[in-house]
């Protein structure tokens, strides 16, 4: 899911890329948008139950930026489908805002923890009680500069899972303050699994070469595994509202 704290008038071109590593989950986001203010853009992550502040392991790309324009480079034939309570206060101290690469970023490590937050980062209490099934969830939480069709660089991290059975794509989205039953997406997906993963989709494509021959491996934290190829999902048009998942 990407919701943002302050209303955007446009997102687009939205790419994720997902591996799973033992019981971490590696995620990288990228996508473009467009905000005539500052805001911040908040990811909720399944973590593992009593994930500590600290379980959530930030890496900087701002030193490759085109991480996703080299990943669509592996696929050189695309196929394109048409177009409950609220929680309790928390007395703890203030949670750590750490800069990674061209952003500010925390992990929140749940709902009750948010009154921790940076007030520049928080959103309305009744948000999360409309959105009762990320009660139990951890929350990433970047802050984003206000620009026109503004292509940030991937943001990317890893996070102690509590499903290492499945690889998990925050795609509902929340641009406008209101949730939808169905939104456009414009999302292409990407993820590495040994097996290849059992993916609900049809449309999946696998890159013809290993990773490592159409991508900066090193530049990546350990994201991505050099010896393994990409899969590729592209999910266009209106759709259900709904988080991905891609079973392994």
């Amino acid at each position: 899911m990407c919701i943002f704290t302050r209303a955007v008038e446009h997102v687009s071109d939205t790419s994720i890329f997902a591996r799973m590593d033992g019981a971490r989950q590696y995620l990288i986001y990228d996508m473009r948008m467009t905000s005539s203010e500052d805001t911040a853009m908040t990811l909720p992550i399944p973590v593992a139950p009593g994930a500590r502040e600290d379980a959530v392991r930030f890496i900087a790309l701002d030193e490759y930026k085109d991480f996703f324009q080299d990943m669509r480079a592996g696929f050189p034939v695309a196929t394109r489908l048409t177009r409950n309570a609220v929680p309790t206060r928390s007395r703890g101290p203030a949670l750590e805002v750490q800069t990674v690469g061209a952003f500010e970023a925390s992990f929140v490590p749940g709902l009750a923890d948010f009154e921790r937050l940076d007030p520049r980062f928080r959103l309305p209490t009744e948000t999360w009680t409309r959105l009762g099934r990320y009660q139990d969830f951890g929350f990433v939480v970047f802050k984003l500069r206000a620009g026109k069709a503004l292509q940030v660089h991937p943001m990317a991290f890893s996070f102690p899972t509590r499903d290492p059975e499945q690889l998990f794509f925050p795609t509902v989205h929340v641009h406008d303050g209101k949730i939808h039953g169905e939104a456009e997406f414009d999302h292409g997906l990407y993820y590495q699994a040994e097996n290849g993963g059992r993916p609900k989709f049809s449309n999946v494509l696998k890159s013809e070469k290993p990773a490592q021959q159409f991508l900066r491996v090193e530049r990546t934290g350990g994201a991505v595994r050099g010896d393994l190829p990409c899969h590729r999902i592209e999910l266009r048009g209106v759709h259900k509202n709904l988080d991905t998942h891609v079973k392994l």
